[in-house]
């Protein structure tokens, strides 16, 4: 069964970064490859809009196959509004919680993310998966790039 992952907007970035290069370009491969598929949504594309023309138009080079579009809904904006009620991050990160609610809700198989201020933070994600459990979703996992790049047997 292929892995479903959810991609924010530093993966996306990330593909460009000296930093993160390397293994958002091996996570990359694994798309191309049709070992998994990236789940994006409306929040992303909206988000890449603002991005350098060479980052907005990545996603292009690859088929259309490989991705699972999903929307934002009032469930994902309300569960969104709830990790901030319950002061898993302030009101500022709100669009990190969005793509948190949009994972949770579309039960991705991971979240993939260099945000490590808001999203991958063992804290964050805790306080995150907390809520999720007293709401009823399923807890989600959430991991860099680097951590879902194969290394061979």
């Amino acid at each position: 069964m292929i892995q479903r992952i959810y991609i924010d907007t530093s993966v996306v970035g990330g593909f460009f970064d000296d930093e993160f290069k390397e293994p958002t370009q091996q996570l990359f491969k694994r798309l191309e490859d049709n070992e998994v598929k990236f789940i994006i949504s409306d929040l992303l594309e909206l988000e890449l809009i603002q991005a350098p023309k060479h980052v907005n138009e990545l996603l292009l080079n690859y088929p259309t196959d490989r991705f699972e579009r999903i929307e934002l809904t009032e469930e994902i904006m309300n569960l969104a509004d709830r990790y901030i009620i319950e002061k898993v991050v302030g009101r500022t990160s709100l669009e990190d919680c969005r793509h948190i609610a949009l994972a949770t809700v579309n039960r991705v198989d991971v979240l993939a993310s260099w945000n490590f201020k808001h999203i991958v933070n063992l804290d964050r994600i805790k306080g995150y998966n907390s809520v999720n459990l007293r709401l009823g979703y399923p807890t989600i996992e959430i991991r860099t790039p680097q951590e879902l790049v194969r290394y061979g047997d």
